[in-house]
């Protein structure tokens, strides 16, 4: 259970050298800010939930078996590590770096909001500027509420912190000093691409001239870090709030609720749009209290209703195959986020022996179910 800051090594072993990514087969590994963290990504987009599951369960599954015979080591989800000091891990210092110390000349990276963060990223394409514009208001309007059913990172530094969700927590204080790089993570509703670029990216790009801040991340759409984001080079709209899960079934079946969603919500007739002052006083009640937490959303008073209202608009619009992951969706609802069920277990597990050792009993489990793939309850 010791994060180990080995990225760039476990790049040099596969590749012969260090660079950003390796590929192998259907998917791509490489480097993150952090040298403990890994990034997974397909080669190409999933033609189906099966696909998905089958093809980074595969990636699993060869990059464990890399970590095990060379290092001993193994892969571990979830959204934050439980027992890393910051000490422990440290910035990627090989190519690109340019990026990182761009950021560290601004922001304070020796904190959890940088360090201890990891995160599911889920890519929605989009066919043109109309929809676009469509799904992301939508997504706007629900993104405050999906942290509910996604939050898996309730304790850090072995210690339980005060959110459900505390990574989201530390994302929403990593860029204080420039607030408008963030917002209120809950992203502001748009009209069209010009808006966004003029209102979004432009002003926090000229937020950060203003303190001298490098070229490099200067009118970057990646360097927007509200929850949902354009990714105009991909034509797609890429969802930020989601905690990195225990497994990748659990991983799919977040992406089956989101696109079954986003589908019902698409034919409804004009959903009423939420003001997003509400939404974002939601989004920090939801990742303090998650499923319990009280929101002002007309299908409240608890997130848990909201949930399940999204949940009803889900079964109703998802494929024959989507079907088939919404039950896990459905019961994390019903019983608790993976942050939820972890926290319940090592309450029960530190009753007979110390919070440490109930800590690394339990994530131990976690990590086994990311090698089995199969969701921890």
């Amino acid at each position: 259970m010791r994060a180990l800051p080995i990225v760039d090594k476990v790049i040099k072993d596969a590749y012969g050298r260090i660079v950003n990514f390796v590929e192998l087969g259907n998917f791509t590994f490489g480097k993150e800010l952090q040298l403990h963290v890994m990034e997974v990504k397909p080669n190409k987009p999933f033609k189906s939930p099966q696909n998905f599951e089958e093809t980074m369960y595969d990636a699993v599954l060869e990059l464990g078996e890399m970590l095990e015979k060379r290092y001993r080591a193994s892969l571990l989800g979830t959204g934050m590590h439980p027992t890393l000091r910051l000490e422990e891990t440290s910035v990627w210092p090989h190519r690109h770096r340019q990026i990182y110390e761009a950021f560290s000349r601004i922001f304070n990276l020796r904190q959890h909001g940088w360090l201890n963060i990891q995160s599911f990223q889920l890519s929605i394409p989009y066919a043109n500027e109309a929809k676009a514009v469509l799904m992301h208001n939508l997504l706007a309007n629900v993104c405050a509420y999906l942290p509910a059913v996604s939050a898996s990172s309730p304790i850090f530094e072995g210690h339980f912190g005060d959110y459900v969700d505390n990574r989201l927590y530390f994302y929403m204080e990593n860029q204080r000093e420039i607030p408008s790089v963030t917002g209120k993570v809950v992203p502001e509703y748009i009209q069209s691409f010009r808006q966004y670029r003029r209102e979004v990216i432009w002003r926090y790009s000229a937020d950060l001239a203003k303190v001298g801040a490098h070229n490099c991340i200067l009118n970057k759409e990646w360097v927007n870090s509200r929850g949902v984001i354009f990714r105009f080079e991909r034509k797609a709209l890429e969802i930020r709030v989601m905690d990195e899960q225990e497994c990748i079934k659990s991983d799919v079946a977040l992406s089956c609720f989101i696109r079954a969603l986003l589908r019902g919500l698409r034919k409804a007739d004009g959903p009423p749009l939420l003001p997003t002052e509400v939404l974002a006083e939601d989004f920090k009640s939801v990742i303090k209290h998650g499923l319990e937490a009280k929101v002002l959303h007309p299908n409240g008073p608890k997130a848990r209703h909201v949930c399940r209202h999204f949940l009803k608009i889900a079964w109703e619009n998802a494929t024959f195959e989507e079907k088939e992951y919404l039950p896990l969706i459905e019961k994390r609802v019903e019983h608790g986020s993976l942050s939820d069920i972890i926290k319940e277990k090592v309450l029960v597990r530190a009753q007979r022996t110390d919070l440490n050792e109930a800590i690394i009993d339990v994530y131990s489990k976690i990590l086994n179910s990311l090698k089995a793939n199969e969701p921890f309850f």
